[in-house]
């Protein structure tokens, strides 16, 4: 299976810890009804974004633009999820029903999919605008959820699981560093796909130009993609405990 030789050991220790999040947000969302569904949903849909890169179909650029949508698709679900928590902290009240957020969000994908499926396949410079979008949305939706979950903390302060928040709080810091580093590449034209596809179509890059910014970019955007699900997995592993 040629798929596997460009799998390596830190893929996989980032889709364990990707799993370890899902896994304990869906204990939460069991034992804790409607709060937790949304964050939990969001979680597991990262986890399969995640866990892509174990597909040995990933190569299809039809899947490729449907992972993409669901990354997007899941840091929106989370987002809510987190908003839905903090109000939830100052009201006691939720509204909604687990089979409606399930419904929603698989609505969501299924439509994103059909549109994507019933076009022609994605060429690289599609899939690359695809994938900036989805980057852009988790850097705004990185810093709206670190914002969100401040407020929860200083709701639950005195709580033993205020701690619980202040991990996630670095998580997304981290989550915000990894997507952050991604798009800033793509803005300046500089991340490897457009490099490729420049050299492959006989254009001019000015990233020759610029070897330490770049080199620097990529280190922080390899080192935080690993420390953002060692940090979200170790947060609901530390929260769990808490719960205890």
């Amino acid at each position: 299976m040629e798929f596997l030789h460009n799998v390596t050991i830190v893929t996989i220790v980032e889709v364990f810890f990707w799993l370890i999040a899902a896994i304990i947000s869906i204990y939460f969302s069991i034992g804790n009804a409607r709060l937790w569904t949304s964050i939990a949903i969001g979680f597991c849909l990262i986890f399969f974004s995640q866990a892509y890169a174990l597909n040995p179909f990933s190569m299809y650029h039809h899947l490729a633009a449907v992972h993409y949508v669901i990354s997007t698709i899941a840091i929106i679900v989370l987002t809510f999820g987190f908003r839905e928590y903090y109000l939830f902290t100052r009201t006691l009240e939720i509204t909604g029903s687990k089979r409606t957020v399930a419904t929603l969000t698989v609505g969501a994908i299924a439509l994103s999919a059909l549109f994507i499926y019933t076009n022609p396949p994605p060429s690289d410079y599609v899939l690359r605008q695809i994938r900036m979008i989805d980057n852009a949305n988790w850097v705004f939706l990185s810093i709206v959820n670190f914002d969100m979950i401040l407020k929860i903390y200083r709701q639950i302060k005195d709580s033993p699981i205020s701690g619980g928040f202040i991990a996630f709080g670095v998580a997304f810091v981290c989550l915000f560093l990894w997507k952050g580093s991604a798009l800033y590449l793509q803005v300046y034209q500089w991340d490897p796909e457009w490099v490729d596809l420049i050299e492959f179509l006989g254009g001019a890059s000015n990233a020759a130009d610029f070897p330490g910014r770049i080199a620097f970019s990529m280190s922080v955007h390899q080192a935080m993609s690993l420390v953002s699900a060692m940090t979200v997995g170790g947060s609901f592993i530390y929260l769990w405990r808490l719960m205890r």
